[in-house]
């Protein structure tokens, strides 16, 4: 039987790649206009990325009755001590109100730099949140650099100024993606407490630690 796990998120490309992770695996993937939330507002003040998952996750829980599923994610840049982070979705504030916008102004901050000192990850925390207050949260990443130029048509964000490294932007790689990038590995760590859900007294669905 399909099982319902509310997605706690309204942006249409993290909706996609998650419904695609999930609805294989038996998942019914519900996004909140599906249980009409789509008016409800998250405001992402946290410091990490877990506070900000764990907002989310939390609150449509409290909306919807359902599990949520939560992720926040960000590009980290060497070169910009690790940012924008946790900012990467307001990187520019209202001078950057798209992705194509803040690629640009990313490249225009690395102009100069070598290509020795381009190194970035990609980032995601993903947390699930289970009536009775339960949450468990999982982390991955993937290492990459930043490309003098963005290149590709597929993704969203910061994927095609972002290169993995065997060459490609995170942008061409296509289908793919929902394999090597970093909120698929971490969904990848949720799988175990996932299929858990069916036996409510297993030890790892109440685990809050960060997965591997």
């Amino acid at each position: 039987m399909e099982r319902r796990l509310l997605l706690a998120s309204s942006n249409a490309g993290k909706l996609r790649e998650l419904r695609e992770l999930l609805v294989p695996l038996g998942w019914e993937a519900l996004a909140p206009a599906d249980v009409g939330l789509a008016g409800v507002s998250v405001v992402e003040g946290g410091r990490s990325y877990l506070e900000n998952a764990t907002l989310k996750a939390v609150a449509y829980l409290r909306a919807s009755g359902l599990p949520a599923l939560a992720d926040d994610s960000g590009i980290e840049v060497d070169v910009l001590g690790g940012g924008p982070g946790v900012l990467s979705a307001r990187f520019g504030g209202h001078r950057a109100r798209s992705d194509h916008e803040r690629c640009e102004l990313l490249l225009r901050r690395m102009r100069g730099v070598p290509p020795t000192r381009r190194g970035a990850r990609f980032r995601a925390v993903v947390v699930l949140a289970l009536p009775g207050g339960r949450t468990v949260v999982r982390e991955g990443s993937v290492e990459g650099r930043i490309t003098p130029h963005p290149r590709g048509g597929s993704g969203f964000g910061y994927d095609p100024v972002f290169e993995l490294p065997d060459g490609r932007t995170m942008a061409e790689v296509g289908g793919e993606k929902q394999r090597i990038s970093h909120r698929a590995r971490a969904l990848s760590a949720m799988m175990e407490a996932l299929e858990a859900l069916d036996e409510p007294d297993t030890p790892d669905a109440g685990d809050r630690r960060p997965g591997r």
